[in-house]
């Protein structure tokens, strides 16, 4: 097995576009790291550069540690699986799988053996003399993992391999896929547009944008502390609340003004964040997760409270999806519009000039008692506050314990 590292590497086509900008990122041996970002964000470049059918600009690539940037693919010792599945429609199942091997001119007897394994492996025995025709969805892909996994490379790319199946499919191969993975513990560079996937089955998470590298971590550390608005937006589902709001003094404390509400902060509340802390007036982002709004009747009573309109409630057992609004205004940036395909900036310029304020979305335990068309109160814990810097995007990030009182 090897690690996969992309030293800088740009990706500059003939026109002048540029797919991928000086990515930096190293896949560790055995790891399964997951490209994720939205369409044109420069994923699959990247894996194509990886596997060497993408020419490099600028920068190195590295297998292991050896340079691969003029290496040709089938010398690089890894194997792809595709969104397509690429299965010969006239051979058998055994033959698809048992086809790399017979082109590495191994003896028949070890290539049944490695066949038969991961035929059993992935619960294929009873398909082997099928052809790709009689398989469902799920089956097909299973023999193109089959044919990946009999190779034994030093590691493994997948491009979006699930995007073809039903959702109750992509679940099971998810699972499958992953399961895998940690038996044969290949290093795995795998690309896909859908957070969940991203979530479900990564060591850990590269968030693209227009080919910068935004955040690389694990997905805990990606959800509870994004790096900015675009990946606070990105992971998540439903995706974090992000509203105009305005930190203020209140005596020895703090207030967050959003639209017409003062949320009264506890004392010490942003003792991490010295540049708030002391504010008189500081024009922020703020994000809240929708788990992070709580019914108030049972909540802390020194946490703040937020009033709001209930326009929509969704019973999705155990749990409640409500859909509020509140007269703070939105903050619509360039990557909000990116991530919501069906709202332009004619939209979103309307929406302030109706001065109908910001929906958000909590998600509540199904015996919450919440009515629409109701105004409701919640609870927000002020260790749920994330906040962003309104020009850059970039997140306010707290110090630590140990870095506050050392600067303190």
């Amino acid at each position: 097995m090897a690690s996969i590292t992309f030293d800088r590497i740009t990706k500059r086509y003939p026109d002048g576009t540029q797919a991928v900008s000086e990515l930096d990122l190293a896949i560790r041996d055995g790891e399964f790291l997951v490209l994720v970002g939205p369409s044109g964000c420069g994923k699959t470049t990247a894996l194509r550069m990886a596997a060497g059918l993408e020419e490099i600009s600028e920068g190195r690539l590295l297998i292991g540690d050896r340079v691969v940037n003029e290496v040709h693919p089938s010398q690089r010792d890894i194997a792809m699986v595709f969104q397509s599945y690429a299965l010969y429609p006239h051979m058998s199942v055994r033959e698809n799988i048992a086809f790399p091997l017979q082109c590495a001119g191994l003896a028949k007897a070890e290539v049944r053996e490695r066949v038969d394994r991961a035929a059993d492996a992935l619960g294929l025995t009873e398909l082997l003399e099928r052809r790709p025709k009689a398989l469902s969805g799920g089956q097909r892909q299973r023999v193109a993992m089959g044919r990946a996994i009999v190779r034994q490379p030093q590691a493994f790319l997948m491009d979006e391999p699930l995007s073809n199946l039903d959702a109750k499919l992509r679940g099971q191969m998810r699972a499958e896929i992953r399961n895998l993975q940690r038996e044969y513990r290949t290093t795995t560079l795998y690309v896909t547009h859908d957070q969940v996937e991203a979530m479900t089955m990564g060591d850990r998470i590269a968030v693209l944008r227009k080919g910068v590298l935004q955040q690389l971590g694990t997905p805990e550390e990606l959800y509870e502390s994004p790096a900015n608005l675009f990946v606070a937006e990105f992971i998540g589902s439903p995706p974090m609340n992000v509203l105009s709001a305005t930190v203020t003094r209140a005596g020895s404390g703090s207030e967050l003004l959003l639209g017409s509400q003062r949320l009264v902060l506890p004392a010490g509340a942003l003792d991490a964040y010295p540049e708030l802390a002391g504010a008189d007036a500081t024009p922020v982002a703020l994000g809240l997760r929708p788990e992070a709004l709580r019914d108030a009747a049972g909540a802390d009573p020194s946490w703040p409270r937020l009033l709001a309109d209930v326009e929509l409630v969704e019973n999705l057992p155990p749990e409640k999806l409500v859909h509020l609004r509140l007269d703070a205004e939105p903050v619509v940036t360039e990557a909000t519009l990116e991530l919501a395909a069906d709202v332009d900036q004619a939209a979103a310029e309307d929406l302030r000039a109706l001065g109908r304020g910001s929906v958000l979305h909590a998600r509540l335990p199904g015996t919450t008692p919440v009515r629409e068309g109701t105004r409701a109160q919640f609870a927000v814990p002020p260790s749920a506050l994330h906040f962003f810097d309104l020009s850059t995007g970039q997140a306010i990030a707290p110090q630590s314990p140990r870095l506050a009182a050392a600067t303190a």
